[in-house]
């Protein structure tokens, strides 16, 4: 019961973690999340979910917002003092 409760609090830390990075670079980027999402081929409001660590995103989703809509690579984007 201990390991489950560690691993879902490790998962959720990484979901906010991902999130947060995204809706920095997004700002930074002086992006709305409806024009991410629609470069990054994703539902504005799937967008809100992921940015605000309601969604758990795939590994595709990440792939399309991160490569697609914010133009970085995924080692970069995880290349980040927040993921030390």
């Amino acid at each position: 019961m201990c390991c489950r409760v560690l691993c879902l609090n490790f998962r959720m830390e990484i979901q906010a973690k991902v999130a947060a990075r995204i809706k920095s670079i997004r700002t930074e980027k002086n992006l709305t999340q409806e024009a991410l999402a629609w470069s990054s081929d994703v539902d504005r409001t799937f967008m809100n979910h992921v940015e605000s660590g309601r969604k758990n995103i795939s590994l595709r989703s990440l792939e399309k917002i991160v490569a697609q809509g914010l133009k970085i690579s995924l080692k970069d984007f995880f290349n980040h003092e927040s993921f030390a």
